[in-house]
Parts: structure tokens; C-alpha cells; sequence
């Protein structure tokens, strides 16, 4: 598997922010109001995801109980888990947090006039800052996630 493209995540983020940005335009009136509480969700991804990621970064750095198959050991399969876990967390902040973005173009410069935008306002902010951080965290779990190379003399194994 390949690791994520953090260029392919800024790519999808513009396209997302300026997809929304437009939509929001037109049709703002429309839209649902924004709460503080959407953001929960984002938050607590993030917040499992760095928590699996010291978990990874801990288990790698002890050599008597660190990666294995013993009961006191972290399973290798186990870290392949966190790894998906930490792609798909990347993906769905990066997606999630652009949409916001969007929202808050538009919200941002219109909360002091219209009051559904101010209404709005800290549930979009939180939104976008909790997409960034769930995509951010997803990607350092997934680099934490990655088996290093073998060394010059060593052989991989097949």
C-alpha cells in the first residue's frame, strides 16, 4: 500500500473548498444552521488517532515488549488496522474539513451581516479546525504505521 499523498490531499481540499464555496453562495438561505456539537466527531477522531499513534511510536521504540505476537506485544496486524484507520481518517478530514472551509468562506465575511452567518460561525470554525486535525493526525498515524526498510545486509522477508 502506498503511503498517502499529501499533495493529493491539498489537491482534493481546493477542489472540495471551491466546490462548496460555490454552492454556499447560492444557497445559503436554505442551508441548515451550523452547530458547535457537528465537530464532535472530527475532534474525537483526531484525538484516537494520536492516541494510536503514540501507542505505534511507543510500541516500536521497546525492544522486550514492543512488536509481536506475544500477549504483551502489539500485534503487527493490529498496527496494519491503525494504519487503514489512520488513511481513511487523513481522506475523510481532508474531505470534511475543505466542505467546511467552504462554508466559511462564505460565513466568515457575511457574519456581520447576516445573522444566520453569525449563528454559524464557531460551529464552522470548530468544523474546519477539527477537519484539520483529524487529517493531519490520520496522516502522522499512518507514517507511524510503516514497516522501515530493511537494512543493507539484512534480507526482507517474502
Amino acid at each position: 500500500m502506498k503511503k498517502t499523498s499529501i499533495a493529493a490531499l491539498a489537491g482534493i481540499a481546493v477542489f472540495i473548498t471551491l466546490a462548496v464555496f460555490i454552492l454556499t453562495r447560492g444557497f445559503y438561505g436554505s442551508m441548515m444552521s451550523i452547530p458547535t456539537t457537528v465537530s464532535i466527531t472530527l475532534w474525537g477522531m483526531a484525538i484516537l488517532c494520536a492516541g494510536l499513534s503514540w501507542k505505534v511510536h511507543k510500541a516500536k521504540g521497546d525492544d522486550s515488549h514492543g512488536i509481536g505476537l506475544d500477549r504483551s506485544q502489539l500485534n503487527p496486524m493490529t498496527i496494519a488496522q491503525f494504519m487503514l484507520v489512520g488513511k481513511a481518517s487523513a481522506w475523510t478530514g481532508t474531505i470534511v474539513g475543505a466542505a467546511y472551509l467552504g462554508i466559511a468562506l462564505y460565513v466568515v465575511p457575511m457574519s456581520g451581516q447576516i445573522a444566520a452567518a453569525q449563528e454559524d460561525l464557531t460551529g464552522v470554525v470548530t468544523s474546519v479546525l477539527g477537519g484539520l486535525a483529524m487529517a493531519v493526525s490520520g496522516v502522522i498515524l499512518e507514517r507511524h504505521c510503516e514497516v522501515p526498510p530493511p537494512t543493507d545486509g539484512a534480507q526482507a522477508i517474502e
